[in-house]
């Protein structure tokens, strides 16, 4: 399955202007946060979360929180999107990639799976 997800960055300027770090912990954990750099790269890793969501089919809710997605890099600074156990093991993923993007205004990601549930 596939999921992407468009942000506008300055909607998330704007967000954590409001909000600060409560706000951003309200999605992310403090390992993410310490890899922002920028409203630009909040906006991703939100885009990152809502299209892992959308690719599994249920969005953000019980069955997958903000939580249950984890974003980090590679030492050369690639996306990585990790799973919790519980999703994992729920959706029987087998594999995930991440693909994230900007381009002016808007961030924009894209999350690939393999499940073992038929239909994925």
């Amino acid at each position: 399955m596939i999921g992407i997800d468009l942000i506008k960055i300055d909607r998330m300027k704007r967000f954590i202007e409001r909000f600060g770090d409560r706000g951003l912990h309200k999605f992310l954990s403090s390992s993410e946060i310490a890899l922002l750099k920028s409203p630009r790269n909040a906006a991703g890793f939100w885009a990152a979360k809502e299209a892992c969501a959308k690719a599994l089919g249920c969005g953000i809710g019980h069955e997958c929180g903000f939580h249950d997605i984890v974003i980090s890099k590679t030492l050369k600074g690639a996306p990585q999107i990790f799973l919790s156990q519980k999703v994992s093991e729920y959706f029987k993923i087998r594999d995930i990639a991440l693909s994230i993007t900007h381009d002016g205004d808007y961030a924009i990601a894209v999350v690939a799976l393999e499940s073992n549930i038929k239909g994925n």
